[in-house]
């Protein structure tokens, strides 16, 4: 009779353990324990995924702002360069205008002439090359749009799952 109630009781605590190993388990048999586990990876993974596409979202406008950064820069240099060769030849253009004019008018009615002719051909020519460099510089997209195309890869992707 000591011997079954041993067995019983050694047969009651074997089974408990094996309980426990495989977790708790509901009507379907499905693994309630593990729920809150997989529920945990998803949202780890999740906070990864985002912290991914956060990474590449920086590094891309990193790359916009090198190109505009660069853009600007050769701008504003072509600018000095062209300001330096603007003044040069528009004195000699407006002295060769002057020139032209000298026979028919007063020496400071020529050279006022010849200034002002030159003045108005290079606003002309200035006005165009503004007008042609707005435009390219408008053509490049701030917008991170890789980053924005993974955000609705994943987006979509999060919504077929759930």
């Amino acid at each position: 009779m000591a011997e079954l109630e041993r067995r019983a009781a050694g047969g009651a605590a074997a089974s408990a353990p094996a309980t426990t190993a495989v977790g708790a388990q509901n009507a379907q048999g499905l693994d309630i324990e593990g729920l809150p586990a997989m529920l945990g990876r998803l949202g780890e993974n999740v906070m990864t995924l985002v912290d991914a596409k956060l990474g590449l979202a920086k590094v891309e406008l990193k790359e916009e702002a090198a190109a505009y950064g660069s853009r600007i820069a050769m701008i504003a240099v072509g600018g000095a360069l062209a300001a330096i060769g603007f003044a040069l030849l528009n004195v000699a253009i407006a002295f060769f205008m002057a020139r032209l004019f000298f026979y028919s008018f007063t020496p400071p009615i020529s050279y006022a002439l010849g200034f002002v002719v030159t003045g108005v051909l290079y606003l002309v020519i200035g006005g165009i090359l503004v007008v042609v460099m707005k435009n390219r510089l408008a053509a490049l997209s701030p917008a991170p749009e890789r980053t924005i195309e993974e955000f609705r890869k994943d987006k979509q992707w999060l919504k077929n799952e759930l």
